[in-house]
């Protein structure tokens, strides 16, 4: 498949401007810069004409370099577009949620990435994954090339007497390299290694989390939907015993779910192999007994002071602006006397959704600060009509 042809696949041109974030544009950024490095690193340390060793080294970084970006993109700009949900005025696929960032549905979606701009699903779960994978071999195969080059370019530099270490930068080796190592050299080499080791660390540990979830034939959610499930019958002892459906029995199995040689996964996202014991809609059923639950338990709450919706308010206090939730949720402002049914919090933030006061289809939930509320005397949440409308 040409590695162009990710950019001919746009539904809408629109879609070009998922780029124009941070996410995309730190992820980017560190792959541009580590493997510029590294290719410059490698002219240096180890030219590829002069030995075959070299010439598989340079290809194996720019293949590293293909692959990445061929997956990156592809988990970018796959769209899992389904069925319409509460939000989007129709019905919901299973295993399909809304995303509140892309504003639509996506077929078996495990989460919003912020590095890619958009939603982990169906389409692009295995692009996704593989990406994952291939970023922390290719910074690894960096951060060697970077070691090395530092190692062989201050070797002869450096000159060791009793009580000090001298470095110069300026000495003439045997061998002259094609590009000079200097010190502004040196010192990319050295942001460029620190790049390349937090990124091995930080996404291989994510790679990680993924193929637990897949190699169980879950997403994300799905496997908190599982948890909660299992606290809901234990809070209630109802003697149910919940099976997840859509575990084939093996981890090879559940596998080939998502990763094929075509690239493309199993199934159309809308109907799936499920347990002799459960049915399409199994895990739909356990959500609705799950919200119907949440909306017995939310706690109501009236705004006694104003919010604009800031991420970090420092009129709300130091503490509630340092402790501010690290996520995209939103944020939802508040005037005072609005009523809030809240779900869950921490000391210094709420997460709930706004009663509002006319019909409406819209639902405005996200965080707000906790010092901005204050617990109704008489609790309503359970028994409020309008939070009949938030089933979804």
């Amino acid at each position: 498949m040409n590695f162009l042809s990710t950019f001919v696949t746009f539904q809408n041109l629109h879609e070009v401007r998922r780029l124009c974030h941070w996410g995309p544009i730190i992820a980017l950024s560190v792959i541009v810069i580590c493997s510029t490095m590294a290719i410059v690193d490698s002219i240096i340390w180890y030219w590829p004409l002069d030995t075959t060793g070299g010439s598989i080294n340079f290809i194996m970084l720019l293949n590293w370099t293909v692959l990445i970006l061929y997956n990156y993109f592809n988990a970018m700009f796959d769209d899992d577009i389904c069925h319409w949900c509460f939000v989007c005025q129709g019905y919901k696929a299973p295993r399909s949620h809304h995303c509140r960032k892309c504003n639509r549905c996506v077929m078996k979606m495990d989460h919003h990435c912020p590095w890619i701009n958009n939603c982990c699903g169906h389409m692009n779960h295995a692009y996704f994954t593989s990406f994952l994978l291939l970023a922390p071999l290719g910074c690894s195969h960096a951060a060697i090339i970077f070691i090395m080059t530092m190692y062989t370019q201050l070797y002869e530099r450096i000159s060791f007497g009793w009580s000090t270490v001298k470095i110069d930068m300026s000495a003439v080796r045997q061998f002259q390299p094609l590009m000079p190592f200097s010190v502004p050299a040196f010192a990319a080499s050295l942001f460029a290694l620190g790049l390349a080791l937090g990124t091995t660390i930080a996404v291989g540990m994510l790679f990680f989390i993924q193929m637990k979830v897949i190699l169980r034939n879950k997403t994300s959610i799905e496997s908190w939907i599982e948890e909660k499930a299992k606290d809901r019958i234990q809070h209630y002892q109802t003697g149910e015993d919940f099976t997840f459906p859509y575990d084939l029995g093996t981890r090879w199995l559940n596998f080939k779910q998502v990763f094929t040689w075509s690239g493309t996964p199993k199934g159309d996202g809308i109907e799936w192999p499920v347990h002799p014991k459960c049915h399409q809609h199994t895990l739909t059923i356990e959500q609705l007994k799950q919200k119907a639950d949440k909306r017995v338990r939310s706690v109501q709450y009236r705004a006694v002071e104003d919010y604009n919706g800031a991420c970090c308010p420092l009129s709300k206090g130091f503490q509630t602006f340092f402790r501010t939730p690290c996520t995209e949720e939103p944020r939802i402002p508040l005037n005072k006397g609005d009523t809030i049914l809240a779900t869950r919090g921490t000391k210094w933030w709420m997460y709930g959704d706004k009663v509002l006061k006319e019909e409406h289809n819209k639902r405005v939930r996200g965080w707000f600060p906790r010092r901005c509320v204050e617990k109704c005397h008489y609790d309503t949440a359970a028994s409020d009509s309008t939070s009949d409308k938030k089933a979804n």
